[in-house]
């Protein structure tokens, strides 16, 4: 990079002379001469003022110069993908771990819409990330020339915003725009797609803006004081309330207060799938996710309850099966960031939209009364211990998932952190992996069959000191298996878990029901033995058919070094009801 004729401005080091704490240093390059910035520059360098550390991509001839940038910046780490949706899905796990927002890039044409996938994957869970796409030059937009793809257009219904830079000059201003727009409000994915032409654009002055100011976007924080109070002498009024709590707690960063409040008023907890890992399988008041493929005390809970408290989740279908027989018994309470959401598909009588760690304080401050739920939690008591004592069917030459997946809850670390891929390998997990005071990751809006492994990479990049699990079916595998070139290339400790019984098995289940006439078109021949391709790229496998195999099968997978594949056997027939 040349800084000839550049002029820096900045605040020295070292605490402000009254002791006070000081601000970040302000910098900015005023251009001078033949130029020293340019916009793949100034790109690279506005990434390092929002504090990215990491990013993921794939590069591509119309997103050369920002990568030609990139190299001369270590401090921003770089994983190469092996195709560029897994560049959504890795920044996706990123940001979930990390708190910050995801970012990735990749090149125009096939690269930006390989991406589609990620970015729909971020917005439909409500993930922070800013994608970055190169683009064919300017002058030539709109002409079908080689790799043009208006890629803008094509993320309009599932981004939060998406940005065409034609001018090297409002670099800074985008990029500080589009971290606050994915990270505020209801989080999700910015799109910034910068041609080739402006990316070699000289700047006339690098200035990076300390503020955001976009006209008509000003997400609520605070909840409304009159809602709080009906909230608070609703759940006095309650004699079976039950709270519902999804991913949106997590977003909020609102884990403790959805449990100081479960706790105060001992209140019964069921998740939806998004927010499976906020309560310890353990804790007395957690009763399990809820839904069509939920646990049964779960949605025994939601039958008899008299008051629904609804905490950053959708009243999507898989969670609320019938969103009118919940209306006719009670009155719901719906705390959502995104008023659009309060209302979709089920009428909130007292809806509260801001923060939803915001408003648990608001609602906790105010001082919520301490029910009486001996006699609820005592009608609930019997489920829960079914649920936690069930026995599970046994096959000769094959292993259950819930099985292996409860004993491998037990073995692993309090803070483990576990990714989980779409199928009936998600099912059994959300439904049977004990939870302690890790994180559960997963696609649960969109369901995206291969996201588990690269939002596992992505996890585990940001936090490399926990302990992490990736869980799998052989289709869902088999759409990501390429990125264990990532995983051996970092040196990655990733442990994968593969439930393999040849069939796609979640479509195996519906289709052996009415009104269909038996699987077709799932069965997963031609499959590669999954050993030999671990063994390719130099990871060590096990496999386990046995269940008395299960415990020794399982110890020896963790405690081996680095990366591991256990391949579990299961029968086909064998169904998320079993």
């Amino acid at each position: 990079m040349r800084w000839d004729e550049a002029v820096f401005v900045f605040s020295p080091p070292g605490p402000a002379p009254d002791g006070a704490q000081r601000k970040r240093p302000v910098c900015f390059v005023i251009c001078g001469g033949d130029g020293v910035m340019n916009g793949a520059q100034a790109l690279i360098e506005s990434l390092k003022r929002e504090n990215v550390e990491h990013m993921f991509g794939y590069a591509g001839a119309t997103i050369c110069p920002a990568v030609d940038a990139l190299k001369e910046h270590p401090e921003i780490a770089y994983t190469l993908v092996r195709t560029e949706q897994n560049a959504g899905h890795m920044a996706s796990g990123y940001a979930r771990m990390s708190g910050k927002v995801g970012v990735c890039m990749v090149t125009s044409g096939p690269g930006a819409t390989n991406l589609i996938t990620g970015i729909a994957t971020a917005y439909m869970d409500s993930i922070p990330m800013v994608a970055i796409t190169g683009q064919v030059p300017s002058n030539l937009l709109g002409r079908d020339i080689f790799q043009e793809v208006d890629i803008t257009g094509a993320v309009a219904p599932f981004s939060k915003h998406s940005y065409l830079v034609k001018d090297a000059n409002d670099i800074p201003r985008v990029v500080k725009e589009a971290f606050h727009i994915a990270s505020t409000g209801r989080p999700g994915p910015v799109l910034i797609d910068i041609p080739i032409d402006v990316q070699e654009q000289t700047l006339k002055k690098f200035q990076y803006p300390e503020t955001v100011n976009i006209r008509g976007y000003k997400p609520s924080v605070k909840g409304n004081d009159l809602q709080i109070k009906r909230v608070v002498e609703a759940i006095a009024r309650a004699k079976q309330p039950l709270i519902c709590a999804g991913g949106g707690v997590w977003l909020a960063n609102a884990r403790d207060e959805l449990l100081e409040l479960a706790e105060s008023c001992a209140i019964p907890v069921v998740k939806t799938m998004m927010g499976i890992s906020l309560m310890a399988t353990d804790h007395p008041l957690n009763m399990g996710m809820i839904g069509a493929h939920g646990n049964h005390c779960a949605n025994q809970a939601l039958a008899k309850a008299d008051l629904l408290i609804m905490v950053g989740t959708r009243a999507a279908d898989r969670a609320m099966v019938d969103p009118k027989e919940i209306q006719r018994r009670m009155a719901p309470i719906h705390i959502d960031v995104d008023p659009a959401e309060i209302g979709k598909n089920m009428e909130a009588a007292i809806p509260l939209v801001g923060d939803v760690k915001v408003i648990l304080r608001q609602i906790l401050d105010r001082g919520v009364p301490v029910t009486d739920s001996t006699a609820w939690l005592d009608q609930l008591k019997d489920y829960r211990r079914a649920e936690l004592n069930r026995v599970f069917p046994r096959r000769e030459g094959s292993v259950f998932p819930g099985t292996l997946l409860r004993k491998l809850g037990a073995k692993l670390d309090d803070d483990a952190v576990v990714s989980v891929d779409v199928g009936q390998n998600q099912i059994f997990t959300c439904k049977y992996l004990p939870q302690k005071h890790g994180r559960l990751l997963t696609s649960g809006g969109l369901g995206t069959m291969g996201y588990a492994l690269p939002a596992g990479i992505g996890a585990k990049v940001a936090a490399p000191e926990r302990q992490n699990i990736v869980v799998c079916g052989d289709g869902s595998f088999q759409m990501a298996m390429n990125e264990l070139a990532a995983i051996k290339a970092a040196d990655l400790d990733v442990k994968i878990v593969l439930f393999q019984n040849n069939t796609l098995g979640l479509v195996h289940q519906i289709q052996k029901a009415a009104p269909y006439h038996g699987p077709f078109g799932v069965a997963l021949d031609g499959s590669p033995d999954f050993s030999a391709v671990a063994g390719a790229y130099g990871i060590p496998s096990l496999t386990v058919d046995d269940e008395d195999k299960v415990d020794e099968v399982l110890d020896q997978f963790l405690n081996t070094r680095g990366c591991c594949l256990l391949i579990a056997r299961v029968h086909p027939d064998v169904g998320t009801n079993d």
